[in-house]
């Protein structure tokens, strides 16, 4: 009798365990949604309301260090048959009030250094 209850037992978490691709998970995006296009509109020189009208806030301002603004976003997928998890960072670095330097996992356009003609 234990043997029957046993092997129904195993039977069923056999089941339920291979039902798991059934349920559905949410992707959970967090921070700032960059896209590459956006990014390349970036030139050096441009003042932090010409980043802001590009970019967006910045998901983080040093509070130490006023010229420095940290854009990050992350994609935490819910199944992994829809692509893999992955995030993207971009720092700006402001001197005067206007865009000295860029770190990023973006591409920057070959323009970037060209400033804006004010």
């Amino acid at each position: 009798m234990k043997l029957s209850h046993l092997i129904v037992v195993l039977t069923l978490t056999l089941f339920s365990s291979a039902c798991s691709n059934w349920i559905y998970r949410i992707d959970i995006p967090q921070g700032n949604f960059l896209d590459e296009q956006d990014v390349e509109k970036l030139r050096i020189g441009m003042t932090k309301e010409q980043v802001e009208f590009v970019l967006g806030r910045p998901i983080l301002k040093d509070a130490f260090d006023h010229d420095t603004w940290y854009y990050y976003y992350e994609m935490k997928r819910g199944m992994s048959k829809r692509g893999e998890d992955f995030e993207k960072s971009l720092t700006v670095y402001f001197v005067n009030d206007k865009v000295d330097n860029v770190e990023t996992d973006f591409e920057l356009s070959e323009d970037f250094n060209t400033p804006l003609e004010q």
